[in-house]
């Protein structure tokens, strides 16, 4: 029980990488919010892991769609100890200058938009506790990016840039912020970034992990857990890559 008496929010948290940080969270006993757009299948997740679990449904690149979300997780909570930036977008494989301005803003929106919003309406509480930890999910696309998913890939190198910046701005309040970096994985987002889900591109994308298979959901909650618990509390402005290898 490494999260017990823990509270933490997880945007994205329906389905894939949020879904098993969730799932992972409450198991170590902790209690969480499991924040989606989705909001039948947050409802679903919830319903699943039991009392220690809650759905909102929210659009986590609206002001106040997140200033919503925050304020139920506080009340309902009593206090946040861990938020989760997992929500996020990608744009079809394409020559850079082919995607849409619509797919542009989309990606930014939701991989970016969303960071400075949650920190906009979490931080605050954080500060005022003297505590608190967040964790963006980021990807390998931000270290080693792949070709024709440009603007996903510059999306999620700020990701990584902007842990680094608010870990040292925020670690003279007693918060601590990281990162990871999954390489690709079963997940809804899988068959966009390849373009189309086929044996022979599962072939191509899994030939650059050396590992030989694709991130799972549990491998995530699982470095989340550390990260985001006490047994890390040395740990900040880290980005690990949990990518079978996928960077080096």
């Amino acid at each position: 029980m490494r999260l017990s008496g823990k509270t933490a929010i997880v945007t994205g948290g329906a389905s894939g990488f949020g879904a098993g940080i969730a799932e992972k969270f409450v198991a170590e006993g902790a209690r969480v919010m499991i924040a989606d757009l989705n909001g039948e299948g947050a409802s679903t997740l919830a319903e699943k892991l039991g009392d220690d679990a809650l759905a909102q449904q929210v659009d986590v690149s609206q002001d106040a769609d997140v200033k919503q979300m925050a304020e139920a997780a506080i009340e309902i909570f009593g206090h946040v100890d861990i938020l989760i930036n997992n929500a996020g977008t990608t744009h079809l494989p394409a020559p850079m200058e082919e995607v849409s301005e619509e797919d542009f803003d989309l990606v930014f929106r939701v991989n970016c938009k969303s960071v400075y919003l949650t920190a906009k309406h979490l931080v605050p509480h954080f500060k005022t506790r003297g505590a608190g930890a967040i964790l963006n999910v980021a990807s390998t696309a931000g270290v080693s990016p792949r070709p024709r998913l440009n603007w996903y890939n510059a999306s999620k190198g700020w990701m990584n840039n902007a842990t680094k910046g608010m870990a040292v701005e925020l670690a003279p309040d007693g918060i601590r912020v990281n990162a990871i970096n999954p390489v690709a994985g079963e997940t809804p987002l899988l068959a966009k970034f390849m373009g189309q889900d086929t044996p022979e591109m599962r072939a191509k994308f899994l030939a650059t992990i050396p590992l030989g298979r694709f991130s799972t959901a549990q491998d995530m909650g699982n470095a989340a857990c550390y990260l985001c618990s006490d047994e890390a509390s040395m740990v900040t402005g880290v980005c690990m890559e949990v990518d079978g290898g996928r960077c080096i």
